[in-house]
């Protein structure tokens, strides 16, 4: 019976198309040849991250919008209508922020006071250890430390990477099956590439319409079409609920759903996803099938400290 049913996971994932692509997570990034890596850039880099002085009013770090001491995401902030999305694996993204409006890490830094930073003398240190050859504290400079922390954020080895690389017992036939199941309905059209943000297939940008089918019940239920999306970057009225494309990955642990939060099941995000871009009323089945698969994208999170700040 072992061998049936082991020999039946292994034929069922041998019949996955060659177009889902389905790959293993690196465990490095590819890094900027302007911005490489050290030691002292990405230390630098997470003192910013969690420091609350670099926001205007010295109340909020990136961390606490994006909390890497948990899954990496945070409690949406009451004056703030999108939901904070991850920054696990957002190294492997070529678009940033739901609307995309930037297309690289050094340039998603925001609400900086390079003046308050400046005046910290454990910082200009810092910055002179990290920079040795432009060692000023400038906006550039800072997004260029958080940048290249914000790559260590990897969480490879999930059960899915595992089993791509050879450890075929380690999912499920449920999951399998979930896995199967992304690629015949068709989410595997967006959700491609190493992140399953899509990024290697439609280039820099990945992004998509939300809702791709309108009029379903769902439009209403979660008030999914008031935010305009990327035209509110672009203003061009052909972006009107476009959105760039999410990550799967981690996706059981990320929680609530969509750009504003609305669902807080991934369950239900499958359900609404079915109806409101394949136009496909979900088995129950089909929903947990595709949820277990998804859970197999959960990775191995690296452990983070809060870093001990400068005076």
């Amino acid at each position: 019976m072992h061998l049936r049913n082991s020999l039946l996971i292994l034929t069922t994932f041998l019949s996955l198309t060659v177009r889902a692509e389905f790959r293993a997570l690196p465990v490095k990034p590819i890094e900027p040849a302007d911005n490489p890596s050290t030691p002292a850039k990405r230390d630098l880099g997470k003192m910013l991250f969690f420091d609350q002085r670099l926001s205007t009013e010295g109340t909020v770090s990136c961390n606490s919008c994006h909390n890497v001491l948990s899954r990496g995401d945070g409690v949406t902030p009451a004056e703030r209508a999108r939901d904070p999305h991850t920054l696990w694996n957002v190294a492997f993204q070529t678009s940033h922020f739901w609307d995309g409006k930037t297309t690289t890490l050094e340039t998603s830094a925001h609400n900086v006071v390079v003046d308050r930073v400046s005046k910290i003398p454990g910082y200009v240190s810092a910055f002179k250890k990290a920079f040795p050859k432009d060692s000023g504290i400038s906006i550039e400079n800072i997004s260029r430390a958080i940048a290249v922390y914000e790559r260590t954020l990897i969480t490879p080895n999930s059960p899915f990477d595992k089993f791509m690389k050879g450890n075929k017992k380690v999912l499920s036939a449920q999951q399998i099956r979930g896995m199967k199941l992304t690629d015949e309905l068709g989410c595997t059209a967006c959700h491609s590439g190493v992140n399953f943000s899509g990024e290697e297939n439609m280039g820099v940008g990945s992004f998509k319409s939300f809702p791709q089918v309108t009029g379903s019940k769902y439009e209403k239920m979660y008030n999914i079409t008031q935010d305009l999306g990327r035209f509110e970057v672009t203003k061009n009225p052909e972006d009107k609920n476009i959105w760039r494309v999410p990550t799967w990955r981690n996706v059981a642990v990320t929680g609530p759903y969509f750009h504003n939060g609305s669902v807080k099941s991934l369950e239900e995000a499958v359900r609404v996803m079915g109806k409101t871009q394949l136009d496909s009323d979900l088995t129950e089945p089909q929903v947990q099938d595709i949820v277990a698969f998804l859970g197999a994208l959960t990775g191995q999170f690296p452990k983070q400290t809060a870093p001990k700040l400068p005076q």
